[in-house]
């Protein structure tokens, strides 16, 4: 009646084995505060998302900054979160379609703003706040690992890198170990209405064993997910709530989160 029992055991264990984050020589941890999401930003201001202003206001407000990069046409690398610009410059084209310099003929919504390269995000935090950089990661291209790196390691500041994609920690962990890594994720079939098994076995972060996160990024609304728990709790790996979007979701997601990056509110402890 017990045939089972062995069955099961492997099975746990493999799926333990599977969600393991980095064990041993884990970096420092970051700092413990909050992170402004694409910065201190406001799409209807001066200072919409992913903007020098959104930055320059997160760093006046004492928060850490999370912002995406990814690469031009010209191989540069710039902070903005799509990878088309209709949503923010209402222009139907990928931003690695346009030079940097093209890219700066479009506002970013309509404001006076336009897309930054990360050499000047780094030059105008400069250390004052921590940075939690998520690598969009297109294709198979590693080049996005590589430039923004060739950025990062002249960088004195304290920084993390974050993806969606396990490449892109793959990436950190063979050239820059020493690179705090996160692995950011959601519950795609829900949210995103994405059924592949890819999206499944991320969602369940199965790919940990191969990229060893030293920090788990997910979706605050998925408070109980399964293997982000099991990090937390069984491994002591982090958990990074994103995106809190006001004080109520903050204070529900306190006990089930380590660190908290928001939006369109000012966080309250």
């Amino acid at each position: 009646m017990r045939k089972w029992i062995p069955a099961a055991l492997a099975a746990t264990g493999a799926y333990l084995f599977a969600v393991s984050p980095r064990i041993k020589d884990r970096p420092e941890p970051m700092p413990k505060v909050y992170y402004a999401h694409r910065g201190l930003h406001d799409n209807i201001s001066d200072a919409p998302e992913n903007t020098m202003a959104a930055f320059a206001k997160a760093v006046k407000g004492g928060y850490g900054i999370e912002l995406d990069v990814q690469l031009t046409k010209d191989g540069q690398v710039v902070v903005v979160h799509d990878f088309n610009l209709k949503r923010i410059c209402g222009i139907d084209g990928d931003v690695d379609s346009f030079t940097y310099e093209e890219l700066q003929k479009f506002p970013v919504y309509e404001s006076r703003q336009t897309i930054p390269l990360f050499s000047d995000v780094l030059a105008l935090v400069n250390g004052r706040v921590p940075l939690i950089v998520e690598i969009k990661y297109k294709g198979t291209g590693k080049a996005v690992c590589e430039k923004t790196w060739e950025l990062l390691k002249h960088y004195s500041g304290v920084y993390c890198i974050e993806s969606f994609h396990p490449q892109a920690l793959l990436w950190f962990k063979k050239h820059c170990p020493k690179v705090c890594r996160g692995q950011l994720s959601m519950n795609y079939q829900r949210d995103d209405g994405n059924h592949g098994v890819h999206y499944w076995v991320m969602r369940h972060l199965l790919t940990n064993f191969l990229t060893r996160p030293d920090f788990i990024a997910y979706d605050c609304r998925a408070m109980h997910a399964v293997s982000k728990n099991i990090c937390r709790r069984f491994y002591g790996c982090p958990s990074v709530a994103w995106t809190v979007k006001c004080q109520a979701q903050l204070d529900a997601c306190r006990r089930s989160f380590d660190y908290f990056i928001f939006e369109g509110f000012c966080p309250k402890d």
